[in-house]
């Protein structure tokens, strides 16, 4: 399940909550009650490196790009 950060807009307490998709955005603190507003985080995913993009996932960069790949979105354009 992911897990949502929330701000309250009275008392700044900051909180997290493992909510399915399917849930409803949380609507009070549950320190004082008020109004939360969701907040965008950071996640700890990230693509380093030569990775998989490069090593087959869409094309090898010196060889030619498969027909479904040329110059498409799956590449970013490339």
């Amino acid at each position: 399940m992911p897990v949502y950060e929330y701000c309250c807009s009275a008392c700044n307490h900051q909180f997290e909550l493992r909510q399915k998709f399917s849930d409803p955005p949380a609507s009070e603190c549950p320190k004082c009650g008020g109004a939360v507003q969701k907040l965008i985080s950071s996640t700890s995913f990230s693509l380093k490196g030569d990775g998989w993009f490069k090593e087959g996932y869409c094309h090898k960069a010196d060889g030619p790009k498969p027909a479904a790949c040329a110059g498409g979105s799956c590449c970013g354009g490339h």
